[in-house]
């Protein structure tokens, strides 16, 4: 984590966006051909990401909060405490983010 602690913009903008529960937001912090790999399956697109988003917090009302991070190249893993209403909450689940021209490429969340 570098010495200021901050997240590169796009992954401080998805942060806050999850806190808010704004699908929409968080979204559009991705390429037209993001993509998230969770819980074994890929989700490709603006509209797949939102709707994740969606179903996610409707599933388990959740929030992550980022603990800690680093950095190689254009991938950047954050480790964050996620709780909500699901079994083991919360738990510690790393965000592993690939970035490029400011927008997020890639996330793929596992323990």
């Amino acid at each position: 984590m570098p010495a200021d602690g901050l997240l590169p913009e796009p992954l401080s903008r998805y942060f806050a966006a999850d806190r808010a529960a704004d699908a929409a937001r968080l979204a559009a912090c991705f390429e037209p051909d993001g993509r998230v790999l969770d819980e074994a399956r890929t989700h490709t697109g603006p509209a797949a990401v939102q709707a994740w988003m969606q179903a996610a917090k409707a599933r388990y009302q959740h929030v992550a909060q980022p603990l800690r991070w680093t950095r190689e190249g254009q991938v950047v893993t954050v480790v964050a405490r996620v709780s909500g209403h699901f079994s083991g909450s919360p738990l510690e689940l790393a965000h592993v983010f690939e970035l490029r021209d400011g927008l997020i490429r890639s996330l793929e969340i596992h323990p």
